[in-house]
């Protein structure tokens, strides 16, 4: 009862012919975006897509870049969109936030078509240069493909290193082309292109929720592990819509159809929506949990469990097991802010706001040097001294990964007069990495793995320190199965070996050292 679940439909019509070109609003809900510096210590998440298809000369790069605003917080490294007219590509793609990438004389320069696909980017395989901006386009012999790819292949570099070994030739430095280039070959040798991007899935291995286009069909994919959200949607006017996550749905107008099952894949052509599920129930289910405590927007739902649900969940639990004696609870913006929510309510202390963040800092933020005295936090995050001043304080966060934005957050209080400072995480110590899409590659900077709890709290200045025990998570997702990997070491797949971001895009000088060392 604590979680708000979805009913999924039983069966899926057959889409109709619309009389006219689908119109798209966006919500204003939809531009309330969560943005993030881009030199802020913390956590990444790997990207968002969407992608459409509606009938010929429809509107779809307009509907694909209101899909993308809302996922804005999925990733702000890049963003691009393919269009499909009748079988020719157009696209738009390059370095910044959606708004940036897409000024309204860029938008008016977008042709019509009948199919679309886009994607945010931040990218944990590759750098962030133009060239690893996404999708990622092909051509061939059998026609054309545009694929945006939100996950990490655990297997990346055992992949290209077999392929580049064959032959293959790799323009960029991201995993996404290893996907495109399977596909392309598989496709050479198969009747279409839905049984090449099945027959490449038996290859794959890691996180991979797919959006991928050809010239007459709109296809998608999530692993069989469904480490990755991935749901669809239609308008009332017949337009297919397929994002990462349901929010975006709602920004093109789109009602929510169903989650797409793990190793599912679906395509949109003639016959409507069409089902493959050769892939499923091969892998036991291991959606991320942390995009229901931090990568997700909270008017989100994930595999039918409320993201805002799950956050206000992990507060009521946290007041159970952490319980503080203070005056007023508050939480860090702004995927801490439900949860202290839930503590206010499960504890029966006043909630209130007493950080106020800066909404109009994005990634084109220039940090300070080193010579100036003003860091990012401070910029970033203010705190309300008139609620915190001489009050204790139980302050709630998604987090800590090094502790240094929470320690500063906790100076920030401390100077504006709070008397106590109870810090309570919404979710279990990180201890491990991550390679399913979120940048945590090493245990080396972790503050948990060589800090217990009451050391964590002396060292960030505060006066307690409790996280969400590991056995809670289970609530926070409905009961549903979920990889919990970065907080526990079991991980569903094979570790691999060399999980550095840059593995691809290596100097020389690194190189040498590598073979001098034996490495």
């Amino acid at each position: 009862s604590l979680l708000c679940r979805r009913p999924v439909p039983s069966g899926i019509q057959e889409p109709s012919e619309p009389s006219a070109p689908p119109f798209y609003r966006l919500h204003r809900s939809s531009a309330d975006l969560c943005e993030r510096t881009v030199n802020a210590v913390g956590l990444h998440e790997e990207c968002g897509v969407f992608g459409v298809m509606g009938t010929h000369n429809t509107d779809v790069g307009h509907a694909v870049y209101y899909g993308l605003y809302a996922l804005q917080h999925r990733g702000q490294e890049s963003c691009g969109i393919v269009i499909n007219d009748d079988g020719v590509f157009s696209s738009h793609k390059d370095v910044g936030l959606v708004s940036e990438v897409f000024t309204a004389d860029t938008l008016s320069r977008l042709p019509q078509g009948n199919m679309a696909v886009g994607h945010v980017r931040y990218g944990t395989t590759g750098g962030a240069s133009r060239r690893n901006c996404q999708p990622i386009e092909v051509n061939h012999q059998k026609g054309k493909m545009a694929l945006a790819h939100n996950g990490n292949l655990s297997n990346a570099a055992e992949l290209r290193s077999k392929l580049e070994l064959s032959g293959a030739i790799f323009h960029t430095t991201s995993d996404t082309e290893i996907i495109a280039y399977i596909v392309t070959r598989e496709r050479l040798r198969t009747p279409s292109i839905e049984d090449a991007l099945s027959a490449a899935m038996n290859t794959l291995d890691g996180a991979y929720s797919l959006v991928l286009m050809s010239s007459q069909k709109l296809i998608c994919a999530r692993d069989p592990y469904g480490f990755r959200p991935l749901c669809v949607g239609r308008t009332p006017d017949g337009m297919y819509a397929v994002a990462s996550e349901s929010c975006a749905l709602k920004a093109v107008g789109a009602d929510f159809i169903r989650d797409v099952e793990p190793g599912e894949i679906l395509v949109f052509g003639e016959k409507g929506m069409v089902s493959r599920r050769e892939h499923c129930k091969s892998r036991p289910k291991k959606l991320c949990v942390f995009e229901y405590i931090y990568f997700a927007r909270p008017d989100s739902v994930l595999d039918g469990v409320s993201v805002q649900g799950a956050r206000l969940c992990a507060g009521r639990l946290l007041a159970q097991v952490h319980p503080a004696d203070a005056d007023l609870v508050i939480g860090v913006p702004d995927s801490g802010l439900d949860a202290a929510v839930g503590f206010s309510t499960a504890s029966g202390i006043p909630y209130g706001i007493g950080l106020i963040k800066n909404k109009y800092i994005g990634r084109t933020f220039i940090s300070p040097g080193q010579s100036t005295r003003t860091d990012q936090v401070q910029i970033k995050l203010s705190a309300v001294e008139e609620t915190v001043c001489g009050k204790r304080l139980v302050l709630i966060d998604d987090s800590i990964v090094r502790g240094t934005t929470s320690s500063r957050i906790v100076r920030l209080l401390r100077e504006a007069g709070a008397k106590e400072i109870h810090m309570r995480i919404s979710a279990p110590p990180f201890l491990h990495p991550c390679y399913y899409g979120t940048d945590i590659d090493s245990e080396e900077h972790l503050i948990a793995c060589r800090h217990s709890a009451e050391e964590t709290a002396k060292i960030l200045g505060a006066d307690s320190l409790g996280y969400l025990p590991l056995p809670s998570l289970v609530s926070l997702a409905g009961g549903c199965g979920y990889c919990s990997a970065c907080f526990d070491g079991s991980y569903p797949t094979a570790v691999p070996k060399d999980t550095r971001k840059d593995r691809f895009e290596q100097k020389l000088s690194e190189r040498k050292n590598e073979v001098q060392n034996g490495v």
